[in-house]
C-alpha cells in the first residue's frame, strides 16, 4: 500500500501540490484530508463487493476518469482568471469557493473520480483478506482506512512542502503575480494528461 502511495504524481498529489503553492499549506492540507475522506464512500463499496462494478466496466471506468480530469481542468481555469487584489505586493485573494472548506471538498471530488484508486484497493485488498479471520467486510474497512491514513501522512507531507514553496514565492514580488498561474497550469496539465489517457483507452 505504501508503494502505490510513492508510486507516481496521480491527481490528488497534483491538485494537493497545486494548492500548496497557489494557496499555501492550509489550503494544501485541507485538500489533502479531502482526498483522503474520499475513503468513507470507496470503502463500504469495496466492502460491500460493489467496486468491482466500476473497474470492469470500461466504459463507467473511462467515464469517472472524464468527470475527474474535467474537474482538474476546471479548476486550474479557475486559478488562472484568479484576480489579485490590492497593490504591488498585496497577498493574493480567492473568491468564496477557493476557501478551505472549498478546497476539501475538490480533493473529495478529485479522489472520488479517480478510479485507478478504487481498481488499486480492489485488486491489493483482498490479498491480506482472509475467511478464518474474521468477517472479511470489517478486514476490507480496517485494511482501506489504513491505506488512506498512509496516504494522509504521505499527502500531508506534500502539502507542507508545496506550501513552503508557495510561501517562499509569495515573499518575492517578482514571482507573485505568476505564482496562481502556476498552479492553475499544472492542474490543467494534469487533467488534459487523464483527458488523453481516458479517451485514448476508449478506442
Amino acid at each position: 500500500m505504501l508503494a502505490y502511495q510513492l508510486s507516481g504524481v496521480g491527481p490528488d498529489m497534483m491538485l494537493v501540490i497545486s494548492r500548496g503553492v497557489g494557496q499555501g499549506w492550509r489550503h494544501a492540507l485541507a485538500t489533502a484530508a479531502g482526498c483522503v475522506s474520499a475513503g468513507v464512500v470507496q470503502i463500504p463499496l469495496l466492502a460491500m463487493g460493489l467496486a468491482s462494478l466500476v473497474t470492469s466496466s470500461p466504459t463507467l471506468y473511462s467515464f469517472l476518469q472524464i468527470i475527474g480530469a474535467t474537474y482538474l481542468i476546471a479548476i486550474g481555469i479557475k486559478f488562472l482568471l484568479a484576480r489579485r487584489l490590492g497593490e504591488g505586493g498585496g497577498a493574493s485573494t480567492f473568491a468564496n469557493t477557493n476557501s478551505i472548506p472549498a478546497a476539501f471538498r475538490q480533493g473529495m471530488i478529485c479522489n472520488l473520480t479517480n478510479p485507478t484508486t478504487l481498481a488499486f484497493m480492489l485488486a491489493v485488498l483482498p490479498q491480506f483478506v482472509h475467511p478464518w479471520s474474521g468477517s472479511p467486510a470489517l478486514q476490507f474497512i480496517i485494511l482501506g482506512a489504513t491505506m488512506k491514513i498512509t496516504g494522509l501522512v504521505i499527502l500531508g507531507a506534500v502539502a507542507l512542502t508545496s506550501g513552503a514553496v508557495g510561501g517562499w514565492l509569495a515573499r518575492r514580488n517578482s514571482f507573485l503575480v505568476w505564482q496562481e498561474r502556476l498552479a492553475g497550469a499544472l492542474m490543467i496539465a494534469i487533467g488534459v494528461r487523464l483527458l488523453l489517457t481516458a479517451v485514448g483507452g476508449r478506442r
